[in-house]
């Protein structure tokens, strides 16, 4: 019915064409000239065909400004809470974006981490981590392009310079740049401080907020082919170092050996002891000792093709949330699942941001785009 529609339409704007060039029999234009000045090309996003968001950065001293990446759509930043959005990396070299992370210390430099950091078929590869310090007019490619997909990034809350990348690799085959890489030079150079093998990579990277030398990385062996995909394996882990990233060690006290997925992790800030680990084909596991040990919470999961990503509430920290088809919250510590309320809100998320001076208030990034929510998502907008 849409090409019918889409043909037909084609046909009479070449018709109304021919005939104003040609005329009719008597010789004079069926349409004036200023009859086709009325078509005019408008906007239709960002809403449901902007395509999926894959991740969120808030000024952290100023909400209203914000900025957006897309899978498949580059950058864009609001100054005036969603009012407008403009695109900021149209002229760079990659269109698709897995994250985006402002520098705690100043806000105005941000790090965007290029090439979709989902595993699904239609996803696109980047070139690399880019680097802004003007607030998006300028961009600087900062390396790393072989890494194909970018899955997090974090910078040391007190030294700018020291930041740390975790590189997922290519998707379709194996090598590239994939691992954890630390920068302490902006950077200018990087350092692999963690690697696996040239099959797996590390789709997360996160640091204790008491300590910036802590940190928490999740590897992931998977690949896609074209008659199937292979979202795990026994390289599949969580590591901890204490230490800056100069030494690591894998966490497997409480989590399952064998093959794993996808495995994301979340540091509620208001208690960082606290390491919540959903761990694709296992299930929710909790640790209460900076991961030391882990337990068995539910077996609620969700896809690493396309989500396996926690989201800790800022100030309760037995509340997280899932990105999931339909968004999940738990409420007591991971033992428990429910869907959050999502009427008249798209669904596929994939990336959350809680405001944490009224938690009341979240904006969520999912395949229709942006909704946001100020009454705890009992209304979406």
């Amino acid at each position: 019915m849409i090409k019918r529609v889409l043909t037909f339409g084609l046909s009479l704007i070449s018709t109304m064409i021919v005939a104003q060039e040609t005329g009719s029999e008597d010789n004079k234009p069926l349409i004036e000239k200023t009859s086709l000045s009325a078509l005019k090309f408008r906007s239709i996003g960002p809403a449901l065909t902007s395509g999926r968001i894959a991740d969120l950065a808030v000024n952290p001293n100023n909400h209203a400004e914000y900025y957006v990446a897309t899978a498949s759509g580059g950058v864009w930043k609001t100054t005036n809470h969603g009012i407008t959005y403009h695109p900021v990396f149209d002229d760079q070299g990659s269109y698709s974006i897995g994250c985006i992370t402002l520098d705690p210390s100043n806000p105005h430099v941000i790090w965007v981490g290029s090439g979709e950091n989902n595993n699904q078929r239609s996803v696109a590869y980047g070139d690399g981590i880019y680097k802004s310090e003007d607030g998006g007019k300028s961009w600087s490619n900062m390396g790393l392009k072989n890494s194909e997909h970018i899955g997090m990034s974090v910078v040391h809350p007190e030294n700018p310079d020291v930041v740390y990348v975790a590189a997922y690799g290519p998707l379709w085959s194996s090598g590239g740049d994939r691992g954890i890489y630390k920068s302490v030079d902006g950077g200018k150079n990087w350092e692999k401080i963690l690697d696996v093998s040239e099959n797996t990579g590390f789709n997360e990277i996160h640091m204790d907020p008491r300590n910036p030398d802590v940190l928490y990385a999740t590897a992931h062996q998977r690949r896609r082919h074209v008659w199937t995909y292979i979202s795990g394996g026994p390289e599949s882990a969580i590591y901890k170092s204490t230490d800056g990233g100069k030494n690591w060690t894998q966490l497997k006290n409480g989590i399952p050996s064998g093959d794993k997925g996808r495995i994301a992790l979340a540091i509620p800030p208001s208690n960082p002891d606290v390491v919540y680990a959903m761990v694709e084909g296992h299930g929710v596991y909790r640790s209460d000792d900076r991961g030391a040990s882990f337990s068995f919470q539910n077996q609620y999961e969700t896809s690493g093709n396309y989500y396996v990503e926690l989201v800790p509430h800022p100030t309760d920290e037995n509340t997280v949330y899932s990105m999931d088809t339909y968004m999940h919250v738990s409420r007591d510590g991971g033992k428990s699942w429910n869907r959050v309320p999502e009427d008249k809100k798209h669904v596929d998320n994939h990336c959350l941001w809680i405001n944490p001076d009224n938690p009341d208030q979240m904006i969520a990034g999912c395949d229709g785009g942006l909704y946001e929510t100020y009454d705890n998502a009992a209304n979406w907008q």
